[in-house]
């Protein structure tokens, strides 16, 4: 019941904020967003995502902040999994988030499922119901299906691949051509699929401005991200421990989450284990002071929350069957 109310309480957040800022958000200024970081995307990709970028940008920045509840709620799920975060990209290039898109070949939702994926995956499909247009239950499944994919296949990039095509034509080619480099076998792939892990690229770069594990770049090369002499004169840190929600802090303290992120790395993974110099604007320390024992509180009831549903994957009266065994007979697409 309590993950219920949790879902109806997400949902009611989404439509109030949709309510109250679709109308009023037009275009963002692009013009003073940090400089993408060229230098460490590949070449091979460079070409493709300075269109996307010349014919995308706006759009996608505009997503950004009307996007950011969506967000949220993928971000919450992905962590379940212990999934990338940056993996709700592929919503994004799936459908723009939009629970009524319908695909010329019957894929719904903003995950973009066909029926028979969306039903192995324990979403249901009737002709009065239809999961795939629940985003909190189809990111679930589209959770466990990026799971199962990355278990197979043990590169991002081949697995937003095999999201659009089907793990089996993927694996066929990596035997092949004995290897597992996106960029060596790319030319093998069909365009369609070839093209969607370029968007997904581009689509990264476009809301981060930078890259991570799921667009190539190795966790061990992995560089903290640099903050600006403004950013550095505009905040500080603190010294915290215990059992604390980068979600909740930046709802209590109407932080954005990925700025949040970027001056806090992996906060969610150490803070509970260590002493963790959170860095927040100046003029929000007192506030988070004063707040602090109400952030606590709700983030254990959301780890606690996320703890209990580890196991189920989504709220009843979904039920998920037994894994999959052969992932090759999977195809999202049908």
């Amino acid at each position: 019941m309590a993950l219920v109310k949790s879902s109806i309480a997400c949902l009611l957040a989404i439509f109030l904020f949709s309510s109250s800022h679709g109308r009023t958000i037009h275009q963002q200024d692009t013009s003073k967003l940090p400089k993408i970081q060229w230098d460490e995307l590949n070449p091979r990709a460079v070409g493709f995502v300075k269109d996307y970028l010349e014919i995308h940008e706006t759009r996608l920045t505009n997503m950004k902040v009307w996007g950011q509840p969506y967000f949220i709620m993928i971000e919450s799920v992905l962590n379940r999994y212990h999934l990338p975060p940056s993996l709700k990209y592929l919503a994004v290039i799936e459908s723009d988030l939009k629970s009524t898109a319908l695909s010329s070949a019957g894929a719904v939702g903003p995950w973009q499922f066909m029926p028979g994926t969306a039903k192995d995956l324990g979403l249901i499909v009737t002709a009065t119901r239809d999961d795939r247009m629940d985003l909190y239950k189809s990111t679930h499944a589209a959770a466990k299906f990026l799971s199962r994919l990355y278990e197979q296949l043990g590169d991002w990039l081949l697995v937003v691949a095999a999201y659009n095509g089907g793990p089996a034509r993927v694996e066929s080619i990596i035997a092949s051509k004995k290897s597992r480099d996106f960029w060596m076998i790319q030319q093998h792939l069909p365009a369609e699929s070839r093209n969607h892990v370029k968007k997904f690229i581009a689509t990264h770069y476009i809301f981060e401005r930078n890259g991570s594990e799921t667009t190539g770049i190795k966790k061990q090369d992995e560089k903290l991200p640099a903050l600006t002499l403004e950013e550095l004169a505009s905040t500080d840190t603190i010294s915290i421990t215990g059992r604390y929600a980068s979600q909740v802090i930046t709802k209590n303290l109407a932080i954005d989450l990925v700025q949040f992120n970027k001056w806090n790395p992996e906060f969610d993974k150490k803070v509970a284990t260590e002493n963790y110099p959170i860095r927040l604007p100046k003029e929000k320390i007192n506030l988070f002071n004063q707040k602090r024992n109400q952030i606590a509180q709700e983030s254990i009831l959301l780890i606690m929350q996320q703890n209990s549903d580890a196991g189920e994957g989504f709220p009843e009266p979904v039920k998920l069957p037994a894994p999959v065994r052969n992932m090759k007979s999977v195809k999202k697409r049908g």
